[in-house]
């Protein structure tokens, strides 16, 4: 059911990005992906190459919207076409309010609504014109609960899951036949923690982390069963937690 369709994946450089690429490639799909970072790049691309897969990457930061624009035309030019894109880049500085952190508040919006928003609007043109695709976005179970310190990420995260439904809705009365899937994972070990900016909240969530989160891959399990799904079917939100998380 997937043999030959071609994924581009955003975030792909480390976490639920490069999970998820390396394990759509092991069930025959071509992967495209897209981060800041080169040398992981590189990494991760041979590495699925070596197991069988087939693999393009283009150093992307979704804040730009041309370089989205520009990984996306890769895929195309290279395959003639996306079915699914995943917008997995994202970031989670968090901080109390009073503390008054514009910048990371600033690269919050930029990474984990614009870059959502960049990825859909460079994609849905194609998705259109060969009527069908899937769009999945990650959100996060902090876009269902809203914490101290956490304003501004569950914010951003509550506003994926609003483009989301949005998107879907959008694109079922369009008959376009294009999917649309959330997914809102809790606590999942990747390097998401490393961008929480106040030393105490960072600490605080290291040792939930340790004591909770669960690896990766689960979330990259769920995508490859979402991707899976009928076309005639989507599994449009999915909520993913270590089973101990009680929030």
């Amino acid at each position: 059911m997937t043999e030959n369709k071609v994924a581009v994946i955003t975030g792909a450089s480390s976490g639920i990005g490069e999970a998820t690429a390396k394990l759509l490639a092991t069930h025959g799909i071509k992967v495209i992906l897209g981060a800041r970072r080169e040398e992981k790049l590189k990494e991760i691309t041979e590495e699925i190459k070596s197991s069988g897969g087939e693999a393009l990457y283009r150093v992307t930061d979704v804040t730009n919207g041309q370089e989205v624009e520009d990984l996306i035309q890769l895929a195309v030019d290279t395959f003639g076409k996306v079915d699914i894109l995943v917008n997995s880049a994202g970031i989670m500085p968090h901080s109390p309010l009073k503390d008054k952190r514009i910048q990371d508040w600033d690269n919050m919006i930029d990474i984990n609504i614009k870059g959502t928003l960049y990825g859909i609007g460079a994609a849905l043109p194609y998705m259109n014109e060969q009527k069908s695709g899937h769009i999945i976005n990650i959100s996060s179970v902090a876009g269902h609960y809203a914490h101290a310190g956490g304003a501004v990420y569950s914010a951003t995260k509550w506003a994926v899951r609003a483009i989301s439904e949005s998107l879907r809705e959008e694109v079922a009365q369009d008959e376009s036949n294009i999917r649309v899937t959330i997914i809102s994972p809790g606590a999942i070990n990747t390097e998401l923690l490393s961008s929480v900016t106040d030393p105490v909240l960072k600490k605080n969530y290291e040792q939930f982390y340790d004591n909770f989160g669960i690896p990766v891959n689960r979330v990259a399990a769920a995508i490859q069963q979402v991707v899976e799904v009928p076309e005639d079917t989507t599994w449009n939100e999915i909520i993913i937690r270590p089973t101990k998380q009680i929030q």
